[in-house]
C-alpha cells in the first residue's frame, strides 16, 4: 500500500535556493471534478507521463498510487484537460531532510509551497529558516484546487502570498 505523508508550508524568503540539488518542470492535469473522493492526476515531467491515484486518509497522510503512461497516452489525455497547473520543482537537502519547492508558473504565480515527505506522522523535523506559515490540510493551496481555482483569481483571506508573512 502506498502512503503518502506529507506537511506543506508557505515561503517567506529565498533562503530555500541555497539548498537546491536539483530541478525539474512540472505539468500536471487533474480528470477528477472534485476533492471529496478520489483525485486523479496526469503529471508530465518533460521524459514521462504518470498517472497518480490519489485519496485523503486522515490528518496528513493519504493513499498515492503512480503508474507510468505510454506519451502518447499522456499527451492525448493532458491536451484534452482544462484544469492544468505548471511548476518549478526543485528539491532540496536541509540538515539530512528532503524537502521540496514547487514554484507555481501562469494563473498560480507567485505562489511557492515548501513540502516535507515523513515516514510517520509523528516524525519530528526542524523548520529551515525560509518557512512561513504551515498549510497541511488547507484544500485552497491544494495542486488539485489550484488547477480549479487558481491563486491569481483568489480574493479574501486566503489571498496571502507568503513573502508578506
Amino acid at each position: 500500500m502506498a502512503l503518502e505523508i506529507e506537511r506543506r508550508f508557505l515561503i517567506k524568503n529565498d533562503n530555500w535556493k541555497e539548498f537546491v540539488t536539483k530541478k525539474i518542470f512540472i505539468e500536471q492535469g487533474y480528470l477528477s471534478k472534485s476533492s471529496d473522493d478520489w483525485i486523479i492526476r496526469i503529471r508530465f515531467t518533460g521524459k514521462d507521463f504518470k498517472i497518480t491515484f490519489k485519496k485523503h486518509i486522515e490528518s496528513f497522510t493519504n493513499f498515492e498510487f503512480e503508474y507510468c503512461i505510454p506519451q502518447k497516452d499522456g499527451e492525448v489525455i493532458m491536451s484534452n484537460l482544462s484544469n492544468t497547473i505548471k511548476k518549478e520543482r526543485f528539491f532540496l537537502k536541509v540538515e539530512k531532510k528532503s524537502w521540496i519547492v514547487d514554484c507555481f508558473k501562469e494563473n498560480n504565480y507567485p505562489l511557492e509551497i515548501a513540502e516535507i515527505e515523513l515516514s510517520n506522522e509523528k516524525e519530528d523535523f526542524k523548520l529551515p529558516s525560509f518557512i512561513s506559515k504551515e498549510i497541511t490540510g488547507l484544500q485552497h493551496y491544494s495542486n488539485f484546487n489550484l488547477a480549479i481555482k487558481p491563486f491569481s483569481n483568489w480574493e479574501g483571506p486566503y489571498l496571502t502570498t507568503q513573502k508578506n508573512n
